[in-house]
């Protein structure tokens, strides 16, 4: 049996690692999920049949566990099935604070089990504090995908505090580890890695949340790997690793797409509303009818969507691949340009557009193809803000100063696509919109380019 539990958890680390591999590429990622999930059901099947002494009563446990099991996988099925795209940041969210409360419950129940052994303590303790703050940190980032915490909150003295925290906590995780405290102070540290977790994600502005996303999917993963260090299995280890590093990845990645160090995303509370200064912006706001963006995309011969989370919300994917196919079909070449940071999670927009079956190939990094906007006829932004906004680049007051940008205001003709004239998550004012070559097509996406569409076929 112990033969067959190694060869099971040998397989699930393999089919993780293969299956992350996959993810890497929209063809293959549909697979490499149903790779990965596979190698998961043999780990958790081997783990619940194969692994220790069960004794006469486990029979009684089976009924349990698979009925958790039962409920879990009901539950998650359906939420999955029924979740809007809009509402994917959201679920991430939520999923992988579930993760974290996992994390938190493992070391909560195997904590009084492991007093007096220095080495598994502290790998309990570390596991439940930081899927703990997981968790916590999730669900408040939840509640600001959501909308129902719109601002970021901020002390007075909120960095002290948090600071003060911090240090407490790790303190305090310290002394329980080396004197082998009673369970109850188990449960005190999972309080205060709770309130931590809300006070680290707390004043982060909406804006960064890609950034928070993949910070707590790290922390969950490490999570994880402590609980496998713990009971010395090889695929939740692997697994926990592998979540981890990805996330701590991407990550930097996010960070470096924003030009913003990590820490100044934590501390600077970026995008938490309308709080940026008021601007002075020469220009002024000119509409464009449906018939004559429809004139102006027909003759061009290159035309760039820039996709935003204005177009998720339109639930405006599928007509916006028709509108693509309909200027092809009249000769003209179009392209799609993803910034890193635009939606609400890491990938957003390459998942969105995927689900309507844009060829991968047309979606184009911001490194790629901002040098081609200069040679491009139309630019067509649908519910993208922030990341088109030359206040980036040309405002050292803004907040988003610094950050790298889609360079649409270099096209021949851009065409902005809003519900009105709001600012996006950073809560500025769009110097885009006042540019000459700049014109506003006001209305819901997927109204609006239903009707473009229509109009370009009766030409």
């Amino acid at each position: 049996m112990n033969t067959l539990l190694i060869l099971s958890y040998l397989i699930g680390s393999v089919t993780f690692v293969v299956g992350l591999k996959m993810l890497s590429h929209p063809d293959t990622a549909r697979k490499g999920n149903l790779v990965a999930a596979f190698g998961m059901l043999v780990s958790i099947l081997a783990t619940i049949f194969l692994y220790g002494h069960h004794g006469e009563d486990y029979s009684t446990k089976l009924i349990w566990i698979f009925g958790g099991i039962a409920v879990g996988t009901i539950a998650g099925w359906i939420t999955a099935k029924r979740v809007e795209m809009t509402k994917m940041p959201e679920l991430v969210c939520l999923f992988n604070g579930m993760g974290g409360a996992c994390a938190a419950l493992i070391g909560l129940m195997e904590y009084g089990a492991n007093l007096g052994n220095t080495m598994s303590l502290a790998t309990i303790v570390a596991g439940m504090i930081i899927g703990s703050i997981s968790f916590s940190g999730s669900i408040v980032a939840f509640l600001k995908l959501n909308g129902t915490m719109n601002k970021p909150i901020r002390l007075p003295y909120y960095n002290i505090i948090n600071s003060i925290v911090m240090l407490g906590l790790a303190a305090m995780s310290v002394w329980v580890v080396m004197t082998g405290q009673p369970e109850s102070m188990a449960y005190a540290l999972f309080g205060v890695a709770v309130i931590y977790g809300l006070l680290f994600v707390f004043p982060i502005g909406g804006a960064d949340m890609p950034v928070v996303i993949s910070l707590l999917n790290s922390f969950t993963g490490l999570a994880a790997a402590f609980g496998g260090f713990l009971y010395d299995n090889q695929v939740m280890l692997t697994g926990g690793i592998l979540v981890g590093s990805a996330g701590t990845i991407l990550t930097l990645a996010m960070c470096k797409a924003m030009n913003r160090p990590l820490s100044n995303v934590i501390f600077g509370a970026f995008g938490g509303g309308a709080s940026g200064p008021a601007q002075d912006i020469e220009g002024s706001i000119k509409d464009i009818s449906i018939y004559d963006t429809a004139v102006l995309c027909n003759y061009a011969n290159k035309v760039t969507i820039v996709p935003g989370y204005g177009l998720a919300v339109a639930q405006a994917q599928h007509i916006i691949h028709e509108l693509e196919k309909t200027l092809e079909a009249n000769g003209v070449e179009v392209k799609y340009a993803i910034h890193p940071v635009a939606g609400r999670m890491p990938g957003h927009m390459n998942v969105l557009l995927a689900e309507s079956n844009v060829a991968y190939e047309k979606l184009v990094e911001m490194d790629d193809i901002n040098p081609e906007f200069p040679n491009t006829d139309v630019v067509i932004v649908v519910g993208a803000n922030d990341v088109v906004n030359p206040a980036a680049k040309n405002d050292p007051a803004s907040p988003i100063f610094g950050m790298p940008i889609l360079d649409v205001e270099q096209a021949k003709h851009i065409i902005v696509n809003k519900r009105s004239m709001n600012a996006g998550y950073a809560g500025i004012d769009n110097h885009l919109f006042y540019n000459p070559k700049t014109s506003m097509l006001f209305g819901d996406a997927k109204d609006v380019l239903t009707k473009l569409v229509a109009e370009l076929k009766a030409m």
